[in-house]
């Protein structure tokens, strides 16, 4: 398991701007959850402001200034769930886009180990091959130099 530590140590570079994601994430989170209580808190506020002027009252103007306040808070009610609606299509959007660059990083850090392995096997197979090679001459020179080839010719 000391291989996946070595290619770590490749990414190590990667640890700066990992953190600076991560900050920017969190960031993020934070302001898009105040988006989310401001918006809740809009059309709650909204909605009791609504629920109290639909109170009827004999006098014909003041019933039409209260329907009026009340268009404008269902207006303002239906904007902040507007907000709302785009608030979780940007964090759809967020969630599917850090998916596919968690899987970057992490396909880029296999290929990193991928690659140490390949290295470390290329050299293992060249010292094989080295030694190999040493074997055969020793075993070439000890065949030629032995008396039962000097016999057989």
């Amino acid at each position: 398991m000391n291989k996946g530590g070595g290619a770590g140590g490749l990414g190590g570079g990667g640890a700066g701007p990992t953190a600076a994601a991560a900050a920017a994430a969190a960031q993020k989170q934070k302001s898009l959850m105040q988006r989310v209580e401001t918006d809740i808190g809009n059309i709650v506020d909204n909605f009791n402001h609504l629920v109290n002027v639909a109170r009827v009252n004999d006098p014909p103007v003041r019933n039409s200034q209260e329907a009026f306040m009340m268009e404008m808070r269902a207006a303002r009610m239906v904007q902040a769930a507007d907000s709302l609606l785009k608030l979780v299509a940007e964090l759809k959007q967020t969630a599917i886009f850090s998916g596919f660059a968690s899987l970057n990083d992490h396909v880029e850090q296999r290929t990193a180990e991928f690659n140490q392995l390949a290295e470390k096997s290329d050299g293992i197979l060249a010292r094989i091959g080295e030694e190999a090679a040493a074997s055969l001459k020793e075993l070439e020179s000890h065949y030629y130099s032995s008396a039962q080839r000097t016999n057989s010719s």
